[in-house]
């Protein structure tokens, strides 16, 4: 409502002016009013539920895990995959058969199964590779030994010993780096320039002091300057990248060996595939509750498609900042730290990036439910001004990022000094980061608009303004972030974990939460029942929210525990 005060009674005889009574759903004939007389199996539709989201959110982040370091137990994943896939969908089509169809023109089961089909790429492309390496291995001269049978065509591992397929791509996860690979190259340099030297003679350092020379800025004993101070080599207009003043803080690292071009997309493609069908999974849940429940229909959908859609990517942006806080993706720079390789992109050119697509699609998409001559309304002119500030904003902060336009914008002060001296400009400590506020701005903002969102009633507008305050804490913790690292640039290569991201990443994920339960069909729901409580709405998304941190943080903690085991043996040794 757009003028006047919003009401707190409900009034069915207007909500019918707008919306066709809800009829029965899955929910209703199960649970809420059963009859009696009539069988029914929701314990069939809860095992569905139980092995379909032990399939997807624990076994698969497993399996996708073992994969990537070549372990023996990814096939055993692999099959209890399939399994508790088998299961749940026996249990389902059980369900159904046994029940009446309530949600006409549902798409929740095809589209299940057309996500369980794409499972099914990954493993036929390591099915394929097992028989192309057992072809190389019986046309090759060694194969007496079960040892070399074993690690070369059962696990995969290649002549060099990588620990993973995904070694050396830009777009991985950092348990798919090898973290440990320029501590053991500088060592065995320094001890074959060693023996070389007159000095060979000399105590060569321990690992622990190597090692936090290495991981921490270069101590006055590590033999050359810091690639940070003022008087680095490194200077602005160098011809080289302008992120590698981190080379003279790591030791050299020996050359990777290269790998085809179908070979490298191949592997781009699988882990981006593998790593999308949690993400779908995830799609697929809020689906089978709406089916279960029987909400989105008729002129509902609309809006619910916007909450749930919208609502569930902030949502999934708040758990990988909280995986990020955690320490995932720090090869790349992503965890608040100095990233250990180079060519890589910032976080904030792919926020950015996913903002601006936003935008875009956004910005049409908000004449669906329209007719062709229809005039704007109020509220879709609010929400397509907000899908254009994504758009535009977006697109600044993709500019931001660009390293050819930040020396182009840096060229004035350059060109002020004349040829002669501009090769010679230092770095300022803050070009070791990434300081860009544009994607922290159009979430805060659009907390911001949403927490004054006109509507009918007032527990819908209490419920706006709280995912919108919760949105507004997101943006105003992302920028405390920043303000402290802009003081305190990163000099490590290990995670820093500010905290002010912790809480940052949970009022975004919290707020997305809330976002979808500000549905006009659950909201309007909520008070047909006198649950129109805003603690308990608030107490339920915390909860859910604590429960899904504590989940990424088994995932990432499982995955860092294999690559700790793989990369540092000597440590895990009893």
């Amino acid at each position: 409502m757009h003028h006047g005060q919003p009401l707190t009674e409900i009034n069915e005889t207007d909500i019918l002016l707008w919306h066709l009574p809800t009829p029965p759903s899955y929910w209703s004939i199960d649970i809420d009013s059963p009859d009696p007389n009539v069988p029914r199996y929701p314990g069939l539709m809860a095992l569905h539920v139980v092995f379909m989201m032990l399939a997807f959110f624990v076994v698969l982040p497993a399996g996708i895990a073992l994969r990537s370091l070549k372990q023996r137990w990814h096939a055993f994943t692999v099959v209890l995959f399939y399994f508790l896939c088998a299961v749940a969908c026996a249990a389902s089509a059980l369900y159904r058969k046994l029940t009446p169809d309530m949600y006409d023109g549902s798409t929740h089961s095809s589209h299940g199964y057309v996500v369980i089909c794409l499972t099914l790429v990954p493993s036929v492309l390591d099915i394929a590779a097992l028989f192309i390496r057992l072809y190389a291995y019986l046309r090759g001269d060694d194969r007496s030994a079960f040892k070399s049978f074993w690690h070369t065509v059962i696990l995969g591992h290649e002549s060099h010993d990588l620990p993973s397929d995904y070694t050396g791509l830009v777009a991985e996860d950092p348990e798919e780096y090898d973290e440990i690979k320029p501590l053991n190259t500088a060592a065995q340099e320094g001890s074959r320039l060693r023996s070389n030297s007159p000095s060979a003679d000399s105590e060569i350092p321990d690992l622990e002091h190597y090692t936090a020379s290495w991981v921490n800025e270069p101590s006055p004993h590590a033999g050359h300057r810091s690639a940070f101070s003022t008087a680095s080599d490194h200077t602005l207009f160098d011809a080289r990248h302008s992120e590698e003043t981190l080379r003279d803080v790591l030791p050299p690292q020996a050359p990777r060996p290269s790998k085809p071009l179908v070979r490298r997309v191949t592997t781009i493609a699988r882990a981006t595939l593998e790593r999308s069908l949690v993400f779908a999974a995830f799609g697929l849940t809020l689906t089978g509750i709406v089916v279960y429940t029987g909400g989105c229909r008729n002129n509902y959908i609309n809006g619910c498609l916007a909450h749930l859609i919208k609502g569930g990517i902030f949502w999934c942006y708040g758990l990988f900042t909280f995986a990020r806080f955690l320490g995932s993706h720090s090869e790349m720079g992503w965890a608040w730290n100095i990233s250990p390789i180079s060519n890589h992109i910032s976080a904030e050119l792919v926020e950015s990036t996913v903002i601006f697509l936003y935008g875009i699609s956004n910005t049409w998409m908000e004449r669906f439910g329209a007719h062709p001559g229809d005039p704007y309304t109020t509220k879709q002119v609010q929400h397509i001004s907000i899908a254009v500030m994504f758009w535009f904003a977006g697109l600044v902060g993709m500019g931001m990022e660009s390293r050819r336009i930040r020396k182009w914008l840096a060229a004035s002060a350059a060109s002020a000094l004349g040829p002669a001296r501009s090769g010679s400009i230092s770095k300022p400590p803050s070009y070791r980061g990434s300081f860009n506020p544009f994607p922290a701005l159009v979430i805060g903002v659009t907390g911001a608009a949403m927490s004054a969102h006109a509507q009918t009633y007032l527990f819908q507008v209490q419920i706006h303004q709280l995912w919108g305050w919760l949105l507004l804490g997101f943006s105003v913790m992302r920028c405390l972030t920043y303000f402290f690292l802009w003081l305190d640039p990163p000099k490590s290569v290990l995670p820093s974990r500010p905290p002010t991201e912790a809480l940052g990443s949970f009022f975004l994920a919290c707020g997305g939460l809330m976002f979808m339960f500000s549905t006009e069909e659950l909201t309007l729901a909520a008070m047909r029942r006198g649950r129109d409580d805003m603690m308990m709405f608030l107490n339920v998304a915390v909860a859910v929210t604590c429960f899904a941190f504590c989940w990424t943080l088994c995932v990432v903690g499982f995955k860092g525990w294999l690559k700790y085991r793989h990369s540092h043996p000597a440590l895990t040794a009893p």
